[in-house]
């Protein structure tokens, strides 16, 4: 288990409803200050919670990063594209709270929804990423994920244009035998 500056020990287990705040907080903080999130206006309670019921009535998971009860930053994964041939694939997200970041929250937090992929028997992650948020890029490259491709000018923010980089990372070859 890593442990923040101040020694308490990090832990990886599910968000719920109690945390819709959290994750909000997170979400609007990303939305106004970076690239990471290809939108404009922050979200409001009302959309995350509507969020979080639809990760949970479809059994997709939303981990959090917690020290103490304090929610550092979530992951999640979702359908990379809503066609039964793509049930295998998912599109996954990280966020950690701008006070936690280079602490090593966003390492946990992937290898926790690689992990929570691959016992549920997925087969491919892949990761939308800003062209220039190299250490998005750092992290996903540490974990085995490899460059698939780029959209050029796919956003437009900050009064400039957003190159948008996909990288994957194959699972397992076990959820290819049991899928076909």
């Amino acid at each position: 288990m890593a442990e923040p500056d101040d020694g308490v020990p990090l832990q990886i287990h599910p968000c719920d409803a109690p945390h819709v705040a959290a994750i909000r907080e997170i979400f609007n903080e990303v939305i106004l200050t970076s690239t990471a999130l290809f939108e404009y206006e922050p979200r409001s309670h009302e959309t995350v919670r509507s969020w979080m019921e639809m990760k949970q009535a479809a059994g997709l998971p939303v981990l959090g990063c917690f020290s103490d009860d304090r929610l550092l930053g979530f992951a999640s994964y979702g359908p990379f594209r809503p066609f039964a041939a793509y049930r295998l694939t998912v599109e996954h997200s990280v966020y950690v709270h701008a006070e936690c970041r280079g602490r090593g929250v966003g390492r946990m937090l992937l290898k926790a929804i690689i992990a929570e992929a691959s016992r549920n028997g997925l087969h491919l992650m892949v990761a939308g990423i800003e062209a220039t948020n190299q250490a998005s890029i750092s992290l996903h490259k540490r974990f085995g994920f490899t460059h698939a491709g780029r959209i050029h000018e796919a956003g437009h923010k900050f009064d400039r244009w957003l190159d948008l980089d996909f990288y994957e990372k194959r699972l397992s070859a076990e959820a290819d035998a049991s899928a076909v």
